[in-house]
C-alpha cells in the first residue's frame, strides 16, 4: 500500500494477515514476534526478501518474565530501515507483529522518521495512521527511537496525540492497552486535554 508520502511501499499487518500479503512482492520484511512464538509458516509463500526477525514482548515498562523492547532492538530496526533507503523506489516493506497495532506501527514510524528527517513528527504519525488505521504505536519503542533519531520528544508527543484520537474513535483499543499494562500511554493522551 503506497502512502503517497513514504519513500517506499509499506504494509503493516498482524500474523493472521501475513498469508494474504505473500503476493505483494515484499523486498523487506520486519518480523516482530513474542519471544517463544514460532516463525509464521506464511513466509514460505513469500519470494526472495530480506527479513529481520526481532523477539520481544509488547510492553512499555519492565515486567517480570517478559522482554522489554530495548535500545538494541530499536537500533536493529533503524539499521534495517537504512537498507531500504539504498533503493527506495524498488523497496516494498512489510512490517508485522502479532496484531499489527503496536510494535509494528511504532517500528514503521521510526523507519519513516529516519527516511524523512525533515518531515514533522505529526506528519510521520499521520502517515502511520493512514497506513494502519488502528495504529497504537508502542511508546517504549517510540521513546527510544525518538532519542536515537534526535527528534527532541516530537515523535513521543505525536504518539500521544494519536493515542488521544484512538481513544475518541476506538475506545476498545484503550481498554485493550490498559488491560495490557499500558496505562501510561492512556494517561499521557488524556493529559493533552
Amino acid at each position: 500500500m503506497s502512502t503517497g508520502t513514504a519513500p517506499f511501499d509499506i504494509t503493516v499487518c498482524g500474523i493472521d494477515e501475513l498469508e494474504g500479503h505473500g503476493a505483494l512482492g515484499a523486498t523487506h520484511v520486519l518480523s516482530i514476534l513474542d519471544p517463544d512464538y514460532p516463525v509464521p509458516e506464511a513466509f514460505g509463500e513469500y519470494g526472495e526478501h530480506e527479513r529481520l526477525e526481532l523477539r520481544f514482548n509488547d510492553i512499555i515498562d519492565p515486567t517480570p518474565g517478559m522482554i522489554l523492547p530495548g535500545p538494541e532492538h530499536v537500533e536493529a530496526i533503524l539499521a534495517f530501515g537504512r537498507s531500504l533507503a539504498a533503493e527506495p523506489q524498488a523497496a516494498n516493506l512489510i512490517v508485522h507483529c502479532h496484531a499489527g497495532i503496536s510494535r509494528s506501527t511504532a517500528s514503521m514510524a521510526l523507519i519513516l522518521a529516519q527516511a524523512m528527517p525533515d518531515t514533522p513528527a505529526e506528519a510521520i504519525l499521520a502517515t502511520v495512521h493512514g497506513i494502519r488505521e488502528k495504529a497504537w504505536p508502542n511508546l517504549r519503542i517510540i521513546e527510544l527511537g525518538d532519542a536515537l533519531l534526535g527528534r527532541d520528544g516530537t515523535l513521543v508527543q505525536a504518539a500521544f496525540r494519536l493515542y488521544r484520537l484512538q481513544i475518541e474513535r476506538r475506545p476498545h483499543l484503550a481498554d485493550y492497552m490498559d488491560e495490557g499494562g499500558r496505562g501510561r500511554e492512556i494517561r499521557a493522551a488524556l493529559a493533552l486535554g
